[in-house]
């Protein structure tokens, strides 16, 4: 029922998702009356998703974006959110996605689905392309402002289990983003995250800066929530930019239309590099249950990357890997205590 365009965007987008992913079971969460008239348009256009793929799941409320967290979580106790929310707690689904309020989609999956053992806080993680032409993960970005070096060290396992999708046995490196590499450097929270860090069985690369988020020098970014949305959305304007300036460049006149013709290959493989679309979906990490959250301004295609995210972290074990991971590190934080007092004197 979320974002801008709401149901218009999101069932023709799970409708897509299912004809191309036929293992796909769709619950559609929200006023059934409006999602009714969707599925219905949706059936002639998607004859490969009938009856048998999807079911209506009722809610009688929905979350605005304009809703304080406290109206969402309190209030409004039926809403699609919450329904959904409760259907992955319930095991009636493998995972949820919402394009709707952040804040309050957090509130509400965080009261729902609670956190996994070892994690304070959740964490928002998203891909970001880099030149090397993968992805870099980024956390968080955006569901927690204030953080101590403790919740930097979490979002750093959790950003690794996470990037640790495609191949479980490779061991992601991690970057803390800094103002700069040296050790010196940075504020007092992020110079303790650093020592954490580096006393983890994680793979540490050590500081990294603003620019090594796209030159792709780690694999796993971390930071606080505010460094990383105002990173994101830095990186998304930047995007949509160069890619109004490529098409109003090459169309001011005959020659430059000819040149942009030429050129139109080249051209269209940078606007797919640049197209932040395809990179939509970022994982709510730390929670009992894959929680993915779209951006607002998601059109079709960019909600349907959103549902592979979902996919794939479910077909990949994220939620068993990320719990693994942290249970790995407080055995290995034991252990490290327990030996440096074998020893000691009484």
């Amino acid at each position: 029922m979320g974002g801008d365009e709401g149901i218009p965007v999101t069932v023709p987008a799970a409708f897509d998702f299912a004809q191309r992913f036929d293992d796909t079971y769709l619950l559609l969460v929200g006023l059934p009356e409006e999602i009714e008239r969707a599925v219905s348009v949706c059936a002639k256009r998607y004859p490969n998703v009938g009856p048998d793929r999807y079911t209506i799941l009722p809610a009688t409320e929905v979350v605005t974006m304009d809703d304080p967290v406290e109206i969402a979580l309190r209030r409004k106790k039926d809403s699609s959110m919450r329904v959904a929310a409760q259907a992955v707690k319930d095991g009636l689904a493998d995972a949820c996605i919402s394009a709707g309020n952040t804040g309050a989609w957090m509130a509400i999956s965080r009261y729902v689905l609670k956190t996994l053992f070892g994690i304070d806080r959740p964490a928002i993680a998203s891909a970001l392309p880099n030149q090397k032409g993968g992805a870099t993960t980024m956390l968080d970005l955006g569901a927690n402002v204030d953080c101590t070096p403790e919740h930097l060290l979490q979002f750093a396992i959790m950003g690794t289990a996470l990037a640790q999708a495609g191949d479980p046995s490779h061991a992601p490196s991690v970057g803390l983003l800094n103002i700069g590499e040296e050790v010196i450097k940075g504020n007092d929270i992020v110079k303790q995250a650093g020592e954490l860090l580096r006393q983890s069985s994680l793979n540490f690369y050590g500081n990294v800066e603003g620019n090594d988020i796209f030159k792709g020098t780690v694999d796993v970014v971390v930071c606080d929530g505010f460094v990383g949305n105002v990173a994101l959305k830095s990186a998304e304007g930047v995007a949509r930019m160069m890619s109004v300036m490529v098409r109003e460049e090459f169309g001011r006149n005959g020659l430059t239309k000819l040149l942009g013709l030429i050129a139109w290959p080249v051209l269209s493989r940078f606007r797919r590099r640049v197209d932040n679309r395809q990179y939509n979906g970022a994982a709510l990490l730390g929670l009992r249950g894959v929680v993915i959250k779209s951006h607002g301004s998601a059109d079709t295609f960019a909600f349907g990357c959103a549902l592979e995210r979902a996919r794939e972290a479910v077909s990949t074990g994220l939620l068993k890997r990320t719990a693994e991971a942290i249970a790995q590190l407080t055995q290995s934080q034991v252990e490290a205590v327990s030996s440096t007092q074998v020893g000691e004197p009484e």
